[in-house]
């Protein structure tokens, strides 16, 4: 008896009156907003301008897609072309199935023509945005619990995922959550990357293939737990397989690239620092205008100042020169008054 297990949402669409909400395209969603965000605070820190990586995003984003349904309706064409199947559920993607594999092959490929077009240097780019990718692959990976799919043998750990469905051959009871595995291995290696580029200064790519690297060390392991129908070789899983290949490939080119191309990009985007010293020289432009602006109000205040008291003294003497005439007119008055009474006496 189960003491213990995560349960599974009994239905991964919530509706919104008509509109359908669902956990899939959720998890998706959020994961490409955490990649974008991500990547964009790491490509200014590397020299680049804000809005870049968004810009790369909206091409690598639905290339992404597109190739990550293509590879998964090739590996698994049985669940829609086999008998009895409809082969117009390859186009619903909500409903699951996105093959990682795919979705970075695509993906870089759109990221291509998107920095071109930008004019600047695929590799960079792509050093700057993979924690985001592997974060954005621990958020989408929640986007199988919804499902409920893609989780491994049974189990009766504390926390196994139990499974209500019985749609598509699955037997309900508790099984390892392998989603969760790989989310939480997808958080780890994006601490990972974020460590060794800040430790050792990785560039020109390296930064993306220590998380190509890591993410296949890890899913391969967490591969072959899973249960789910899947083509074998040789013993191995498909994904196994393609795992053990994606990461000796990763290897090699970290090796080589550090022997051919040491240290960091310089430069990741042409125009970046001239725009951003623009900037600095408008800036320091303004500062400049407002410090004379505040020296003249200084002086027109001092001038004030000085003013004030030469316009008291000038309105004294004024007052002084004005009391003084006043005396004379007064003495001048007597004077004639007496002359007056002098010729009376006379008369």
């Amino acid at each position: 008896m189960e003491l213990a297990f995560i349960p599974s949402p009994s239905s991964g669409v919530l509706y919104l009156g008509p509109v359908p909400l669902r956990g899939y395209a959720f998890c998706i969603i959020i994961g490409v907003f955490v990649a974008v965000w991500l990547g964009n605070k790491r490509w200014i820190a590397r020299g680049g301008r804000a809005g870049t990586v968004a810009d790369i995003a909206v091409w690598a984003v639905p290339f992404g897609l597109i190739g990550g349904r293509l590879y998964h309706v090739i590996t698994d064409y049985q669940l829609y072309f086999s008998e009895g199947r409809d082969w117009v559920d390859a186009f619903k993607i909500w409903e699951g199935g996105l093959g990682i594999w795919g979705a970075i092959a695509f993906g870089a490929v759109g990221a291509w023509i998107g920095a071109r077009r930008r004019g600047v240097p695929m590799p960079a780019y792509a050093d700057a945005v993979a924690p985001g990718i592997a974060l954005a692959q621990a958020i989408g990976r929640w986007g199988n619990w919804f499902n409920q799919e893609l989780y491994g043998k049974a189990t009766d750990l504390p926390w196994a995922v139990e499974i209500t469905s019985s749609a598509d051959g699955r037997v309900p009871g508790t099984y390892h959550p392998t989603f969760l595995y790989e989310s939480l291995w997808c958080i780890g290696v994006a601490l990972l990357v974020i460590w060794a580029d800040r430790r050792f200064e990785l560039g020109h790519g390296r930064a993306f293939a220590l998380y190509v690297a890591s993410y296949c060390a890890g899913r391969f392991w967490i591969e072959y737990m899973r249960v789910d129908d899947a083509h074998h070789i040789l013993g191995l899983r498909l994904n196994n397989w393609t795992a053990l290949l994606v990461f000796l490939l990763a290897v090699v080119y970290i090796v080589l690239s550090a022997r051919k191309r040491p240290g960091r990009e310089a430069v990741v985007e042409p125009g970046a620092e001239r725009a951003d010293g623009d900037a600095a020289a408008d800036d320091a432009t303004v500062d400049a205008g407002a410090e004379d602006a505040a020296d003249s109000r200084k002086v027109q205040d001092s001038a004030k100042d000085s003013d004030a008291p030469a316009g008291a003294g000038e309105r004294a003497a004024a007052a002084g020169v004005d009391g003084e005439g006043t005396e004379r007119d007064a003495k001048k008055d007597v004077r004639d008054v007496k002359d007056g009474a002098d010729s009376a006496k006379k008369a």
